[in-house]
């Protein structure tokens, strides 16, 4: 079971100031007043204690004269209430709150009673618990390679519309307009809709965390292998110190084991060698290193043709032999007249077994044609698995073509930054010592590799850790079940949007998450929300959609808190600079009254499972409204968010 919102609850910047403005749980709930009273501070101070991670509340009388703010949440038989200190001078944020459990209906604390030591992390555990948030539970990030382990901060994301949210076309959710929000709010959907198997979710995160460790080990594995003697590296700066006089030339190319006991020899020996004892003295080891690395692409590229060849060959065997049975299965069907068994003349017929004379030559041309497609097949059958065992030789020899053209490359980069380097030294004896360095760093180095714990190859094991999960996975119904809720979803949001009388509410609607919208299915194609015109449309289908959630999220238990708020509904049919008076008349006045039956209507259809908050310019004198209003903040009757009392002087910053 999850939470609604009892109270707020504000402590003024001086000893004993406590503001209390309490909510009824369970249904309809209407704040209304004027510009500049506080109204919307009310959405950004349960943001802000609900563990937020930055500083929501605007500038105005209540940043200017609050210290302290706080929330008291109730759920059946238990109450929590979380208050969080306003940010110090010079701080962006509170790092702390103070989290207290209290008998149901217990009155918020002094404020000199209250401790703030709960770490912001573990206030967000508290309070995901508290809303029944499984926390074990981690779900893929959308475009991201991450998880994401929901909060009550993702379940927030359905219970808050803004001021500049609720008749937004471009943005349904809270928060959407932010950076990064779209994708989380993508990852999370599936697991508040109950789409999300906790096991299944268990098994995808550790798949995930497997391929990440085969990824980790495959390249530290390649760089083991770059650190081996036979590396590109290694035989460039041999032929480096050859060049340099340090080492003699040689004739044969040396193997693997031979590359690092020269280089080591390239150090102890004598760097003064004459140069003129070097046969090949002119030669140029750049373009003998450019002349292999084109005899391996040639190579490369002959393989390739041989594997091609290889394919085209066995893919003719199996056309071949597929026709060939389906021959033969047709000739053994006639095989039913038979040659007499004393004769070996005459052919018997299959139903009498009498001799039929007449088809002698008949049955033996099948017989020999029959004979003739068993060879063929045998033959076939004799060649494919050569033909398999060839490819993957060739494919192999390409593998280790390929290996060779990267370390090839290496040494010509290698060769390439060691020749620029040597250009520039103004002697043989410095040039043999620059070269020298560089052998001694790649030796310290190969050194320190070889002595630390080797790399041990574990790819075959993760290999199959990771396929019997995939196996495991296979049969996963996770986007099956979250299309179906969808769909009924989008049927709920057709039947609100034909209520409100809303453009194209009788057409298909559907709620597509990927685009994190509203969607018309009309005969002319597709509409979305952001094409839709008039404001009414726009806020009539946040309302209708907000609505049709939480009535999922109420009949099958998701974690959501239980509480949608929503800030100037009324903006849509009134003014900008409204100010109170007049009342909308006409049709602006019904269909506004109509947003509100709607959403009374889900309340009382809930039973007390739903509270919905709704903070309004508007002060309707229809009882739909009238009844339904806690507060009111008017300049006439001198009531606000920040009481007057606490104000010591004018000021003129907004709150809203």
């Amino acid at each position: 079971m999850t939470f609604q919102i009892q109270a707020v609850t504000v402590y003024g910047k001086q000893p004993g100031q406590v503001r209390t403005v309490p909510f009824d749980t369970g249904t309809l709930n209407i704040v209304t007043g004027d510009s500049r009273r506080g109204k919307s501070a009310l959405l950004t101070i349960i943001d802000y204690c609900l563990a937020s991670s930055d500083y929501p509340v605007k500038a105005g009388k209540v940043r200017k004269y609050v210290g302290a703010y706080a929330v008291t949440l109730a759920k059946p038989g238990q109450q929590l209430f979380v208050a969080r200190r306003a940010p110090e001078p010079g701080n962006a944020v509170s790092t702390v709150q103070c989290v207290l459990s209290q008998a149901p209906e217990t009155p918020p604390p002094p404020l000199e009673e209250l401790t703030f030591a709960t770490p912001l992390d573990t206030a967000k555990d508290i309070l995901s618990d508290f809303c029944g948030i499984d926390r074990t539970v981690k779900v893929p990030a959308v475009a991201r390679a991450q998880t994401i382990a929901p909060s009550i901060r993702h379940a927030l994301y359905f219970c808050f519309q803004a001021q500049n949210e609720v008749a937004n076309p471009d943005l349904l959710f809270h928060s959407q307009g932010e950076e990064w929000r779209p994708n989380t709010i993508r990852g999370v959907i599936p697991y508040f809709l109950g789409a999300v198997d906790p096991e299944q979710a268990a098994l995808r995160n550790r798949l995930r965390l497997l391929r990440r460790d085969l990824s980790d080990l495959e390249a530290k594995l390649a760089q083991a292998r770059d650190l081996g003697p036979a590396s590109g590296q290694a035989r460039a700066l041999l032929t480096e110190a050859v060049e340099a006089g340090l080492l003699p030339h040689r004739d044969s190319e040396p193997t693997a084991e031979e590359v690092l006991g020269l280089l080591r020899l390239a150090l102890d020996g004598n760097i003064r060698l004459e140069l003129e004892s070097r046969p090949d003295n002119d030669g140029d080891p750049l373009a003998a290193a450019i002349g292999r690395r084109a005899q391996l692409r040639r190579a490369v590229g002959q393989s390739r043709a041989r594997i091609a060849d290889l394919k085209r060959a066995l893919e003719e065997n199996d056309d071949f032999a597929g026709e060939a049975r389906e021959q033969r299965r047709r000739l053994a069907s006639l095989g039913l007249m038979r040659l007499s068994p004393d004769t070996s003349q005459a052919a018997q017929c299959p139903v009498c077994e009498s001799p039929i004379a007449s088809a002698n030559t008949t049955v033996a041309t099948i017989m020999h044609d029959l004979e003739r497609l068993d060879g063929d097949l045998q033959v076939i059958g004799s060649d494919t698995p050569a033909l398999h065992r060839q490819m993957a030789l060739e494919e192999e020899q390409l593998q280790q073509l390929r290996a060779a053209l990267s370390r090839s490359q290496d040494e010509i980069n290698e060769i390439s930054a060691g020749l620029r380097a040597l250009q520039q030294e103004p002697d043989q004896a410095q040039r043999a010592a620059h070269v020298r360095g560089r052998v001694s760093l790649y030796l310290d180095t190969t050194a320190q590799h070889v002595s630390a714990p080797q790399v041990e190859d574990r790819r075959d094991d993760l290999q199959r850790q990771i396929a019997e999960l995939e196996e495991l996975l296979s049969d996963d119904t996770q986007g099956d079940r979250l299309t179906s809720y969808l769909s009924l979803i989008s049927q709920n949001i057709r039947t609100k949007a034909a209520v409100l009388e809303l453009d194209h509410s009788d057409t298909p609607i559907r709620l597509d998450v990927n685009r994190l919208t509203v969607v018309a299915d009309t005969a002319d194609g597709p509409v979305r929300l952001a094409d839709m015109g008039s404001a009414e449309n726009h806020l009539g289908y946040h309302v209708a959609t907000l609505l049709s959630l939480h009535e999922w999220f109420s009949e099958h238990r998701g974690p959501v808190p239980r509480t949608l708020i929503l800030d100037q509904p009324s903006q849509v049919y009134f003014p900008p600079d409204y100010t109170g008076e007049p009342t909308p008349q006409g049709t602006d006045l019904s269909h506004l009254l109509n947003i509100y039956r709607t959403i009374n209507d889900t309340v009382q259809a809930l039973d007390g499972a739903l509270q919905v908050i709704v903070v309004e310019h508007a002060d309707l004198a229809d009882p739909l409204f009238r009844d339904h209003v806690v507060e009111r903040w008017r300049y006439s009757n001198n009531q606000a968010l920040v009481p007057p009392e606490w104000i010591t002087e004018p000021i003129d910053d907004e709150d809203e």
